[in-house]
């Protein structure tokens, strides 16, 4: 489970050194191939190739002529790559999403369970600082089983 975060660099040639703590459970776990991609492109999603081949099924099976399906597949596939993760564990994450993100120098690394997003870091931290949880959202997820 890649729970928590941590802080990682980018480097200049655009590869994120996973940290430790996240790269011990992958290479366990998922192996060395991902699909780095965005929703947004307001951060990184660095989905194991196990874990995208399932979301993918799913695109497969959902209907081809939905407006909606159709727009997630463009977000996903326009701004996503495939990337093998080296010896020294780093990841490339393709120049256009790594400027649509702002993900260069010190990024936050954020376990989602069973994918990574990568974010600027003062975004991240402005995120988390100036958007938390209203009573109202934890109402909502009290019903939902949180």
């Amino acid at each position: 489970m890649l729970r928590g975060n941590a802080l990682a660099k980018v480097d200049d040639k655009g590869r994120l050194k996973l940290p430790a703590v996240f790269r011990s459970i992958i290479d366990s776990q998922y192996g060395t191939e991902f699909f780095v991609t965005s929703l947004t492109g307001e951060s990184a999603r660095l989905y194991p190739m196990e874990v995208y081949a399932k979301l993918e099924q799913r695109l497969l099976d959902a209907s081809s002529v939905q407006p909606l399906v159709s727009k997630l597949r463009n977000a996903l596939n326009g701004m996503g790559q495939r990337a093998s993760m080296d010896s020294q564990g780093r990841i490339l994450v393709h120049p256009w999403l790594r400027e649509k993100a702002s993900i260069t120098g010190e990024v936050a690394v954020v376990g989602q369970q069973n994918y990574l997003e990568v974010w600027n870091r003062g975004v991240f931290e402005d995120r988390v600082l100036n958007d938390p949880l209203t009573p109202e959202e934890l109402i909502e997820l009290a019903s939902l089983g949180f």
